[in-house]
């Protein structure tokens, strides 16, 4: 996978949308925006608007550039294999960085209460999509669920990433599902106990399946 700047224009366009959104109310913007939100979603930190600029660099650029340059850093260019697969992780990953930017800087500029109800489900769709990519990933360093025992086994990163899939898909429902919740404790409580349950479970399975395989001399 070659390094191009000129070919992804695609990218480009959607890095663009949150610059270009924050170029456009520019003028209308106070001189002080909200910079920090707390746990309840309440602004509890302000600063200077020139700061928003930070906001898509951070997110879709920044996500943009580690991606593009992931490929060449790989030693053993599995990632290369991955051909479209790859790509298509790459849009989504911006995509939603960008979607991100744009509704951070809008909470922001208005100074409201941040929506955290769209932020789950902004992370549940990006979770059931990588979920559908991780049944269909290879062994690698940089992407998936690098435990000792997946990067040590192929067999095991198969099975581990065919049954995760599932259950990030499953997970993401949940956290799009969340999203619905009224009230906001309740909410971020079960988007964490679904982070941590992802988190977790695949680590547990692909050290079972390890030990599985190893008994039976695989």
């Amino acid at each position: 996978m070659k390094v191009s700047y000129k070919s992804d224009w695609t990218y480009w366009i959607l890095i663009l949308i949150p610059f270009s959104y924050l170029a456009f109310i520019w003028s209308d913007l106070p001189e002080r925006v909200v910079m920090h939100f707390n746990i309840d979603g309440e602004p509890d930190k302000w600063g200077n608007k020139t700061n928003l600029v930070l906001v898509p660099v951070l997110l879709p650029l920044i996500s943009y550039l580690v991606m593009l340059f992931i490929p060449v850093l790989d030693p053993r260019k599995k990632i290369e294999q991955m051909g479209n697969k790859y790509r298509q992780l790459m849009f989504i990953i911006v995509l939603f960085t960008s979607a991100l930017a744009c509704f951070i800087i809008y909470t922001a500029s208005r100074g409201a209460e941040l929506n955290t109800h769209i932020i789950f489900g902004l992370l549940g769709l990006l979770f059931m999509f990588m979920g559908y990519f991780f049944q269909t990933i290879k062994p690698n360093y940089f992407i998936g669920i690098r435990t000792p025992w997946t990067l040590e086994s192929e067999e095991v990163w198969v099975a581990t990433h065919r049954w995760s899939g599932k259950i990030w898909i499953a997970g993401g429902l949940l956290m799009v599902a969340a999203a619905f919740v009224t009230k906001e404790k309740i909410a971020l409580a079960a988007f964490a106990g679904v982070v941590v349950l992802l988190s977790m479970v695949p680590l547990v399975y692909s050290f079972i399946k390890f030990k599985e395989l190893e008994k039976s001399g695989h």
